[in-house]
């Protein structure tokens, strides 16, 4: 019986101008497919497992999907053998550029005229998190963005839904209006007492300031969830 070779998967053996490096120095990095962009960012693998394969890899965890890689953490792409702890933050970290640059852009063009430009905003900053924050959006006399701040991570409370921490924020910041918001990871868009009590807290203390609590959204893949168009601010 003859032997049977498998072609090598070892980088070495491809030809020069299959390497996800030299065509993207070839042609640029927008022909690369998403496994072979990831590929650079890992770049070595071992002998039987090349970065391109473990890209592809990771990719195929992912389904193919961008948005869901970067929901992934570090610690989640770890799961891929052969990925150890520098690559995986390297990746994660690449990621997390990616949505500051979304979100600088984001901040940089948005002048807020109804809930549907606070839910794409705030969709932007927080479609890839998949545990809950409660962020404050601060505005000026023309309602502009001037400033998005994540007050906490992992579910709101008294403490840290704070007025004071709040306004003193809104005044460092100059802003004239503020827009309260948190997602709901689980898709759920009803407001709970604890979210309505914040609310209203806040909205109190904000009016003793001169200053304006204008909405509170929750947001989640599902859509999002406006106290001011439920008449309920």
């Amino acid at each position: 019986m003859k032997n049977v070779h498998k072609p090598s998967t070892s980088m070495k053996n491809w030809a020069l101008d299959e390497l996800p490096e030299e065509k993207a120095q070839k042609h640029g990095l927008h022909i690369l497919s998403n496994a072979e962009l990831l590929s650079l960012l890992i770049r070595s693998g071992g002998k039987e497992r090349p970065a391109i394969l473990l890209a592809k890899e990771l990719m195929d965890y992912c389904k193919n999907n961008l948005n869901q890689l970067a929901r992934l953490s570090h610690r989640d792409i770890l799961q891929i053998k052969g990925i150890g702890m520098k690559k995986a933050l390297m990746i994660a970290s690449a990621m997390e550029l990616g949505r500051r640059r979304t979100a600088g852009a984001s901040l940089e063009k948005v002048r807020i005229t109804s809930s549907r430009d606070v839910a794409n905003f705030l969709q932007s900053q927080m479609s890839d998190l998949e545990y809950e924050v409660f962020a404050v959006i601060f505005l000026n006399r023309a309602n502009k963005i001037i400033h998005f701040e994540i007050i906490s991570r992992g579910g709101i409370t008294g403490t840290v839904a704070d007025p004071r921490i709040i306004l003193k924020m809104a005044l460092l910041h100059g802003a004239t209006s503020l827009i309260l918001s948190h997602n709901h990871p689980s898709g759920n868009l009803q407001p709970s007492k604890a979210d309505d009590t914040i609310t209203h807290n806040i909205r109190d203390a904000a009016a003793l300031v001169d200053i304006k609590l204008l909405d509170h959204l929750i947001v989640s893949e599902n859509g999002y969830y406006s106290y001011l168009d439920e008449g309920v601010l």
